[in-house]
């Protein structure tokens, strides 16, 4: 499963092979030009390379923790400055991060954003089950709950230059329903702070929930949210919930504590699972 984009993708990396190899006079080098998905065979010469048939120009300066995407005529940068500025970055595990505002907005230091996300997914066990994915991202969540043989997986993503982001990225699952299976994703582009009250109670059998920081999106972190996320999802059903691990020390919040607490008192039990919380809604009485 994979973005909708089929054109090459640089990094300085592979743009530096590419001039390393006309350097050196090499004519054919094998290297990655979908971010580490895999790996290809490119003609190197002297004013530029060619791929599938068709020719490139080599960049005038290819900036490092940038990807390009070939528009039609040049490459130019996978970001987009409309309220933000929203830029894929490429991590050294291949699958890339996302940052707003030079704000990261995926774990990249110890772990892959995608093995990460795997980790987190098979938290709420999805095989057979009906996923709610409250704010997409880069769509890594339901990419591995695709893989895990989920039923459907709705999925919500308030921002749409977060959604053309996807449209570039060969690690984020092909919501148009092109590929096998991707039908059982439904991206919807949308706020879940106001579109979850539409939808049916008991309508889902868990849950992803990975916000903005607390300073960016606070509604996403209150008791009348988490409300809602109750409302929605089964008794005994799982809910993962993202917090980071923001330093005490320098915010004097404890913001994983205050989100299982404020989720208990939505009808949660909790427990603290690596950067977040895992939550079971609590059976009928």
């Amino acid at each position: 499963m994979s973005g909708n984009n089929t054109g090459p993708l640089l990094t300085s990396a592979v743009h530096d092979a590419l001039h390393a190899a006309r350097t050196a006079g090499v004519a054919v080098v094998e290297c990655s030009l979908d971010l580490e998905r895999s790996a290809t065979t490119v003609e190197v010469g002297t004013s530029g390379w060619a791929w599938n048939g068709q020719r490139f120009p080599f960049l005038d300066a290819c900036k490092d923790r940038t990807v390009y995407y070939w528009a039609g005529e040049r490459f130019e940068p996978v970001a987009r400055f409309t309220t933000s500025l929203i830029k894929l970055v490429p991590t050294s595990w291949g699958p890339p991060t996302f940052e707003i505002d030079g704000i990261k907005m995926l774990p990249t230091a110890q772990v892959s954003p995608y093995a990460d996300a795997e980790r987190k997914v098979g938290l709420i066990q999805p095989r057979g089950k009906r996923i709610l994915d409250t704010c997409g991202g880069l769509g890594y969540f339901a990419a591995w709950c695709l893989r895990g043989q989920a039923v459907q997986v709705n999925s919500y993503e308030k921002n749409p230059d977060v959604i053309w982001l996807r449209s570039l990225n060969p690690w984020s699952p092909d919501h148009t329903g092109a590929q096998q299976g991707a039908s059982a994703l439904a991206l919807s582009h949308g706020d879940i702070a106001e579109q979850i009250t539409a939808l049916p109670g008991e309508s889902v059998d868990a849950i992803l929930h990975d916000p903005p920081r607390f300073g960016i999106a606070g509604e996403l972190y209150s008791q009348a949210f988490y409300g809602q996320l109750a409302r929605v999802i089964k008794p005994r059903g799982r809910l993962f919930h993202y917090t980071g691990a923001p330093n005490k020390l320098t915010s004097r919040r404890d913001v994983p504590q205050e989100v299982a607490t404020r989720l208990q008192r939505a009808g949660f039990t909790t427990e603290f699972n690596g950067d977040g919380v895992l939550a079971i809604r609590a059976a009928r009485k």
